[in-house]
């Protein structure tokens, strides 16, 4: 029974999650888009929830990822970093850091890593 109960709870919040992420929608649409764009028109709730599938479709991708965002994402930085001599990660941080040292010497910033 407890059980029951908490997929009740979670299937409800869900249910309501997505109705008030598509009611925002809709009013930023009908908010913004007549104003901006001449001929664009008011949408409703319903187009609004189809709005919201197709961003998530087309840049959320459909398993969590991110449509744009290359697979791996912060873990293959890591690996590539942890497979990197002393020497190599030395040159990285030089390459990255001395730039910045440089441009900003006139500046007064000292962005310089100990």
């Amino acid at each position: 029974m407890w059980k029951l109960f908490k997929v009740l709870k979670v299937m409800t919040l869900i249910i309501v999650g997505v109705s008030a992420l598509g009611w925002v929608v809709m009013m930023l649409w009908n908010w913004l888009m007549p104003a901006l764009f001449v001929g664009a028109r008011n949408i409703d709730f319903l187009q609004a929830l189809g709005l919201l599938v197709l961003s998530k479709i087309l840049f959320g991708g459909m398993r969590g990822h991110g449509g744009w965002h290359k697979h791996g994402g912060l873990h293959d930085h890591h690996r590539r970093w942890e497979k990197l001599t002393p020497e190599e990660r030395e040159k990285f941080r030089h390459g990255m850091f001395g730039r910045r040292k440089h441009r900003d010497e006139g500046r007064g910033h000292n962005h310089e890593r100990v």
